[in-house]
């Protein structure tokens, strides 16, 4: 369906919000920033901005919202004859061989993981945000092998995958923080997954394989 004259506008008006937000929150720091400041700059009122945001938060990280569904994406969308595992590690593999900003390979991520460390706010929200990323993706395995209510097994599992994928980020914040290229990190990062991969074991590569038809 296309998208109509006032939903597009609304989109905009709410990127802006979230623009102006950002800028305001990396040259100054998150904590240092109101959102009367925020409405100012944006030159709309302060309720404008709380009509598209819920807390402050949002306005930093509300391009990271889409992040909570995607391992469960890349388990959902995985291959026949493939396992969760193996989706997951295969999707990661591809975007950082691309050098993605999806993983945070891009010139200026030190500036953001900066204010994120630098704000206890931020540090809860990408916590939660992370919680809500392995609870829906235990949701979407025990879905997809129809494992009853009371088997570990679907938790498990995805233990192991959100541990591989914040280990991932972890690296990439880390090594990104110390100044590193983007290039420079991917090669690093790939040699990582590697070693993730060869520490899973065979029930956790297995699990999960998508049969035919």
């Amino acid at each position: 369906m296309a998208e109509g004259l006032r939903e597009r506008k609304k989109r905009q008006a709410r990127q802006h919000i979230s623009d102006v937000a950002t800028g305001l929150f990396l040259e100054r720091g998150f904590d240092e920033v109101t959102i009367a400041e925020i409405a100012e700059a944006a030159d709309v009122s302060v309720n404008t901005v709380y009509n598209y945001f819920q807390a402050k938060e949002d306005l930093f990280l509300d391009r990271a919202k889409g992040s909570v569904a995607r391992l469960s994406r890349f388990v959902r969308a995985r291959d026949t004859g493939e396992s969760a595992a193996a989706a997951v590690l295969r999707e990661l593999r591809g975007e950082v061989e691309a050098v993605s900003p999806q993983v945070g390979l891009f010139e200026g991520y030190d500036r953001f993981m900066k204010v994120v460390e630098a704000a206890a706010g931020l540090r809860a929200r990408l916590g939660h945000m992370n919680q809500q990323s392995l609870e829906l993706l235990e949701e979407t395995l025990r879905t997809e092998t129809g494992a009853d209510p009371d088997d570990p097994m679907p938790s498990l599992m995805a233990g192991q995958i959100g541990w591989a994928h914040t280990t991932l980020l972890a690296l990439i914040g880390r090594e990104m923080m110390a100044g590193r290229s983007p290039g420079e990190v991917s090669r690093e990062a790939l040699g990582l997954l590697d070693d993730m991969e060869e520490l899973f074991s065979e029930r956790v590569l297995n699990y999960a394989v998508r049969e035919a038809g």
